[in-house]
């Protein structure tokens, strides 16, 4: 799936480039085009002016006013010999130059940036005068410039509502996967914890198998809570009214009992002793275990671990999980919430990103990696929200 989806994005990327850079070829070609025929139509209409101010016949007069008063796209401005406007112009604002008094310089300016080329009309040779004529983009000259551009974008939005589409298509097709790998895993474990513990009560019928019978069962129940946590995977849990600070106590002292010795606990849960929050104890109990896993896993049987509650905000109640382990690179910082990404020999690359499933949507909450140097250590965040 996800080899598919990249595909798609460096298709959807590929034809996205093609099509713009195709457009864009082409309307250089059409503005150089029209560039050229817009050209042959101003020299034209000076043609026209000079034609009318100079001729005697009057059909030329008539053609050369006809050929003038056809230009209704290109802008003018007549310029004498010093480069100053004369004040005869055509298909500007006239209402904006009798407003601004340097509103034709302002064009006159812009149109030799555009052409800095004039069309010169020589009025006299003796004295020499000679008037000088720029022009501006006509409406069609500037749509065909800001095209492209337009395009691009109208592009830009189809490939980013493709991407969010194949991404939430994606997103929706791995939840899944995962809650039916979870509540098949809950399936698979129901039939052998059973019968355990039909044969654990068969111990518990000899004196001389009490003890242990004793330690299978807190196995059992184990698996059970095991079993039950998958089970809800996929489903909405139900939450309680619950303090997080004695969840986390349990899970810890838990903990405790199956990792070296040479590894130190220390909870500080500040004044949030009995702040309680609505929670899925289950569920959130696994978080932490995984969490705390992850930090003995890192410190390799020797260090410490401390767990630490506070509140940045009236919004978050904030319990950070710090270790003195081997700390993680900025690259791994970066997938180590994405499923089948683990460090571990025989690690399956689940637990964070179903830890991080269980915050997020079912406690509407957040889990991050706050802080993490390599041989230093690191610091998850989990964020539970405080009810106003």
């Amino acid at each position: 799936m996800l080899g598919t989806q990249l595909n798609w994005k460096f298709f959807l990327w590929l034809a996205a480039i093609i099509i713009v850079s195709s457009t864009i070829i082409y309307s250089n070609y059409v503005a150089k085009k029209i560039a050229i025929e817009e050209r042959k139509n101003a020299e034209a209409w000076v043609e026209a002016e000079r034609t009318i101010l100079n001729s005697t016949d009057t059909a030329s007069i008539n053609l050369a006013s006809k050929i003038s008063t056809e230009n209704k796209e290109i802008p003018i401005i007549e310029t004498n010999e010093k480069g100053l406007p004369t004040g005869n112009y055509i298909n500007l604002d006239s209402t904006l130059i009798q407003s601004d008094s340097s509103y034709l310089t302002k064009k006159l300016i812009e149109f030799k940036r555009y052409n800095p080329y004039p069309i010169r009309f020589i009025v006299s040779e003796k004295p020499l005068l000679i008037n000088s004529y720029y022009y501006g983009e006509s409406e069609l000259q500037k749509a065909v410039r800001w095209y492209p551009y337009v395009q691009l974008l109208i592009i830009a939005l189809f490939v980013a509502f493709a991407f969010f589409n194949l991404q939430t298509q994606y997103n929706s097709t791995q939840n899944h996967l995962w809650a039916s790998m979870a509540k098949e895993t809950a399936h698979q474990l129901g039939t052998p914890v059973s019968s355990l513990k039909g044969w654990l009560e068969l111990l518990k019928e000899k004196k001389e198998t009490a003890f242990i019978a004793g330690e299978i069962e807190k196995d059992i129940d184990r698996l059970q809570l095991v079993s039950d946590r998958f089970g809800k995977i996929g489903s909405s849990p139900k939450t309680e009214s619950i303090a997080p600070v004695d969840q986390v106590r349990k899970v810890v002292d838990y903990m405790k009992g199956r990792s070296s010795g040479n590894v130190q606990f220390d909870i500080n849960c500040n004044t949030f002793e009995n702040t309680k929050l609505l929670l899925s104890p289950t569920l959130f109990d696994w978080v932490i275990e995984n969490l705390i896993k992850n930090a003995l896993d890192a410190i390799e049987g020797k260090g410490k671990i401390t767990i630490e509650f506070y509140q940045p905000n009236t919004r978050w109640l904030s319990i950070d999980i710090h270790d003195t382990g081997k700390g993680m690179s900025k690259q791994l910082q970066q997938q180590v919430f994405t499923p089948g990404v683990t460090t571990k020999k025989r690690g399956w690359g689940i637990g964070l990103s179903l830890s991080k499933r269980v915050i997020e949507q079912y406690h509407k909450g957040q889990l991050f990696i706050k802080q993490s140097e390599p041989g230093v250590g690191t610091i998850f965040t989990i964020n539970l929200p405080v009810p106003s």
